[in-house]
């Protein structure tokens, strides 16, 4: 598989909305149905996977731009941006290893085929409307006016036919 084969897709919507619940169904699901799947995620906020006290922590904090921390069953690379801006989604997509589907989750403003996650409960607005990256809507609740397709938020088949189906994918 060819970086330049490697299929986005992404999940998008407002905080609260379901994003990482619907991806927890949904990944074992498209995996279920022989394709590699890896994943991405934007945090809004400061976040930190190290904790104090732990080597590769230190080695951060005393001004390591890398740490890579290697294990027999993972490895994981934290990279500081030291003031630097923040790397574009596709910088990100080509530090990633090549798998059928990248399936990323937050992203909302890049330019890249989404699923919209949306919740009338969580009080906010669709994104659809104002983003032509949105392919789909998913939501708990019947909307009406949508340009796009509409899928119940617990049908994940159906949901993942149509992931399949955008990113012409084809199960094993």
């Amino acid at each position: 598989m060819s970086a330049e084969r490697m299929q986005v897709f992404g999940i998008a919507g407002w905080s609260g909305s379901g994003k990482t619940t619907l991806l927890k169904s949904l990944i074992p699901t498209l995996i279920g149905r022989g394709l590699s799947v890896s994943s991405m995620k934007h945090a809004h906020h400061d976040f930190d996977i190290d904790q104090p006290g732990k080597d590769s922590y230190e080695h951060r904090a005393v001004g390591a731009r890398e740490v890579l921390i290697s294990s027999a069953k993972r490895w994981a690379l934290m990279h500081e941006l030291k003031g630097d801006a923040e790397p574009s989604l596709d910088e990100l997509i080509a530090r990633m290893s090549p798998v059928d589907l990248l399936l990323v989750e937050g992203f909302k403003w890049e330019a890249h085929p989404k699923l919209e996650v949306h919740r009338p409960g969580v009080g906010k607005p669709l994104l659809q409307p104002g983003d032509p990256h949105i392919v789909a809507v998913a939501s708990d609740t019947k909307l009406s006016g949508l340009s796009v397709p509409l899928f119940d938020l617990s049908d994940i088949a159906a949901i993942a036919d149509f992931i399949m189906r955008r990113c012409r994918l084809m199960a094993a």
